[in-house]
This record gives C-alpha cells, structure tokens and sequence, in this order.
C-alpha cells in the first residue's frame, strides 16, 4: 500500500499556502481541491472580484487571479492538485483513510483546510448582484469604490452585524441595519456603539426581500414584519452579517468542534487533538475570515506538519513517498 506524506483537504489562501510550504520542504503533498463540496475550489475567494487588502497587490487583484497564482506556485514546488470531493475520512487507523470521490489515499498526515460557508438569503437578483454591491464581509469589500460615500445596508442583529455596520461607517455616508425583531442580539457595548452612531439608522423589525438594478445594487425592497408593509431603500451595497458554517461536516465525531462546528486547535498550534491533523483558515477561524489569516495558519500548518513528520520514527514516514 502506497501511503503518502501529506495530505491537504481544501484549497484557497490556506491549502494553497500549505502545499507552498510543504512543497518546498519535500513533502509532495496531494492537495484536494474540492469540486462541488463547501463551494468552488479555490475557496470564497473564487467568488471575489477586488481584493484590495492582500499585501503585494498596492492595485488590488482579482480573487480568482489571486487563487490562480497561488495554486501556481503550489504546482511549482512539486504539489499535486486534485480537482474532486473528500466524501470521508478514517483518522482512527493510522495511516489514515481519505476518501474522494473517484479514489482512496492513505496518509501520514492531514492538513483541513475546508473553510466557512457564508450564510445568504437567496433573495431575488442576489446572484447577479454578488460582488456587485452584495457581500458577506464589510472588511474584505468596505472599501469599494462602489461604496464610497453611499447609502449601504446590513442584515443582521448580533455582533458580527453590529461591527460590519460601524465599519462600513468609515466609507459609507449613511448604514441602514435591517434587524428582523425589535431588539438586537449584540453586546451591550456594540449596541450603545450603533444607536449613538449619527451614520448608522436601525430599521427594527425589517427584512429584505428583493434586490435590483442594473450592473450594480441600486436599491432592495423590505418588508416591515408585524405589518406586511412592503417599501423600497435605495442603497449601494447590502452586507450579510448573519453568519458563516463551517465545512466541518466531514470531521464529525472524530475531531473536537466547538459549539459552532468549528475544528479546535491547540492554542497558537494549528494542531487539532488527533496528532497527525491540523487545521488552517476559516474551517478553524471563526473570528478574523481573511485571506490574509488564512494563508498564515496554511503556513504554520505545513511547519508543524513537517516537523511532526520528521520525528516520527526511523525516517519511515518522509521515506514512504
């Protein structure tokens, strides 16, 4: 039975950036990539016109580009990438067992790299205005030409809602908060924060049901929910703030999630609590979801991965592949 050194499940800035390392260290690690599971391979980013915070990139690049050189340079340093699905994996043998869709491999090592969903309403036009002025993170997309000085709005109630609305507040003129209930689900502080803010105006009881315009947002239409009232807002851009799941489906019952579904790792180690599996981006990154981020755990995933393997036993593990 051939078993390799590395395996990598799941792309974007964290896979990619593994396979970077764990290429160069001679690991010829096996990337799957994914193909229809959790999203396009590639990660979120695929799904991103302009990346303007990526450091390196003083004009922005295209998300996709981005994920194309990346994916490049794994290639580069000897990484071999698989377009298909991990649909199980076995970590209570060793070597483990992952299973895609057209194969089975074996492994001395797994890096997780499946990453987050973002949660979406499916309104109507909400596919042809993705990116186009609708976007789940106020911090990747914030600072869009697009937004400057306009009227933009975000769904949401808690936290998360609380901070893309204050964010937005640095480039937008005004932030209309569509909040389903009567009340918000934020902190305390953040609610103070929103309802003292003068560019921020808080719609209670109010969700969107349609989003329209031409090549970009101009306007969606709400509805007041104790009343049925239908009206129009005319706005720039629409952020979901409602929340992102984990692609941990997989993982279930043999690694330790939190109460979010997220992987859990061992303090500032990417290491999860089966030695030989780590985990990088937002599959275990609940609060930053940047590329940036992403790529940095992907490195620090490869490090430890590679030190692991190198004290394992006789040299049999680095030999095997």
């Amino acid at each position: 039975m051939e078993v390799e050194n590395l395996v990598i499940i799941g792309s974007g800035p964290a896979g990619y950036t593994a396979a970077i390392y764990a290429g160069r260290a001679q690991l010829k690690p096996i990337v799957f990539e994914g193909f229809e599971a959790g999203g396009v391979p590639g990660g979120q980013l695929m799904t991103t016109t302009d990346v303007e915070n990526f450091p390196g990139f003083p004009e922005g690049i295209q998300g996709p580009h981005l994920m194309h050189q990346m994916r490049q340079q794994a290639l580069r340093w000897n990484a071999k990438c698989i377009t298909d699905d991990v649909v199980d994996v076995d970590f209570s043998q060793r070597p483990f067992r992952i299973t895609a869709a057209e194969q089975v491999v074996y492994a001395h090592a797994v890096i997780i790299c499946t990453g987050a969903t973002a949660q979406r309403l499916h309104l109507l036009g909400e596919e042809t205005f993705w990116n186009n002025g609708i976007s789940a993170c106020a911090i990747c997309d914030g600072a869009s030409p697009l937004f400057k000085g306009a009227e933009v709005a975000v769904v949401g109630g808690g936290d998360s809602a609380a901070e893309e609305a204050l964010y937005l507040t640095k480039y937008a003129r005004k932030v209309h908060l569509l909040v389903r209930r009567d009340r918000l689900r934020a902190s305390k502080t953040m609610q103070d924060r929103l309802l003292n803010h003068h560019q921020i105006q808080v719609r209670w009881n109010c969700i969107p049901l349609s989003t329209h315009g031409d090549d970009v947002l101009r306007w969606i239409r709400v509805q007041d929910v104790p009343t049925g009232a239908v009206s129009e807002l005319s706005v720039s851009g629409l952020f979901y703030a409602i929340g992102h799941t984990p692609n941990t489906q997989l993982f279930r019952g043999q690694l330790m999630l939190d109460e979010a579904g997220y992987i859990q790792t061992n303090g500032k180690s990417t290491a999860t609590n089966i030695p030989g599996v780590w985990a990088a981006g937002d599959v275990q990154d609940h609060h930053y979801r940047q590329a940036i981020t992403a790529a940095g755990t992907g490195c620090m995933a490869a490090l430890e991965a590679e030190r692991w393997l190198a004290e394992q036993p006789a040299g049999s593990i680095l030999s095997a592949a």
